[in-house]
């Protein structure tokens, strides 16, 4: 059996990989003029992703080590995905949905106005769900209106979803759940818009990770750091084309591309983690798959989850073979 007991599952905002590492010594990417911090937001739903694809491109800055040394220092010493796919083109709700249940019955984010998709709460089979019909634990750390559990109807409600302070707290008591969803304040989350800084999300992502590799968890721990969506930033990757959305919206949607979407960055952390850029492509989907994989247990009916499906399980980041790195990692890249 894998020596990982517990997978946390850190969710970033707004940002493409091209955006993050484009500069990445080795990795598929390619360097643009430097973003400014804090940036504007700009408009990523599912119709921008389109106008995107067809010439537009998104918008060509980026970050880099001085924006993000934290995140960027843990890529030099863990493994880095560059062929890590968001599952659709557009904005956070459908993508978040394919992190905690591998599917989405949406293309945009829930509104009002948007009658051509459901409303939530959704009928959706999630990982929680299994997870906990098995016997383990999980944890939705998230303040309010931070993840999307409470869009789940068989989530919603649950005990489990807890405020995001108290990952500090379990992490201090020396207790993590098989799964946890870690969802920074807002202010903290990096998406674009406002006061909000790269800098800061990167220093309280720095903060959660040294406290889980500074306790006795560490050993049985896989901490895995994603993007949940493109944010309007341009990746110069096209994204694979999987299948079609077979529902209606605005001019251009029905029968366009639904899975996948532009590329977003995910750092794989932890003492058996490869150090080195993972080039098998991967998608949110593949969170679940791992923690699937890890802990034995069965897949459900979404899509995604079925045999063929050609995003991986993430299991060619990690190395079981050779001893653990259990020293704390370093923050400042080399």
């Amino acid at each position: 059996m894998p020596p990982i007991e517990h997978v946390v599952v850190i969710v970033k905002e707004n940002h493409t990989f091209d955006n993050y590492f484009g500069s990445f010594p080795g990795a598929n990417g390619v360097t643009l003029p430097a973003a400014a911090d804090p940036h504007a937001d700009q408009n990523h739903d599912h119709a921008a992703w389109l106008a995107a694809v067809k010439g537009a491109g998104g918008v060509k800055m980026q970050y880099g080590p001085k924006n993000i040394p934290a995140t960027w220092a843990l890529a030099q010493q863990y493994a880095l995905c560059d062929q890590y796919f968001t599952d659709v083109g557009t904005e956070s709700e459908p993508n978040h949905l394919f992190l905690i249940a591998a599917d989405s019955p949406l293309i945009d984010n829930t509104s009002a106005k948007r009658t051509f998709q459901p409303s939530p709460p959704y009928d959706l089979q999630s990982l929680p769900a299994v997870l906990q019909q098995h016997g383990r634990q999980w944890r939705n750390y998230a303040d309010t209106n931070s993840s999307y559990f409470t869009h789940i109807k068989a989530l919603k409600g649950n005990a489990w979803n807890v405020t995001s302070a108290q990952f500090d707290a379990d992490v201090k008591k020396g207790f993590l759940p098989d799964v946890a969803w870690l969802y920074a304040p807002y202010a903290q989350s990096e998406h674009p818009g406002g006061a909000r800084t790269v800098a800061e999300g990167d220093a309280w992502t720095r903060q959660r990770v040294q406290a889980v590799a500074q306790s006795a968890l560490w050993p049985s721990t896989a901490v895995i750091i994603t993007w949940d969506d493109w944010g309007g930033w341009y990746d110069h990757v096209a994204a694979p084309k999987q299948s079609t959305w077979a529902g209606q919206g605005p001019t251009g949607y029905h029968g366009s591309q639904f899975r996948y979407g532009y590329r977003v960055p995910c750092v794989v952390v932890s003492p058996y983690a490869r150090r080195q850029i993972v080039s098998r492509m991967y998608s949110h989907a593949s969170v679940v798959k791992l923690c699937l994989r890890l802990f034995g247990l069965p897949a459900w009916s979404a899509p995604a989850l079925q045999a063929g499906d050609p995003s991986g399980d993430l299991w060619e980041c990690f190395d079981f073979q050779s001893p653990p790195r259990l020293a704390v990692p370093g923050f400042v890249p080399a």
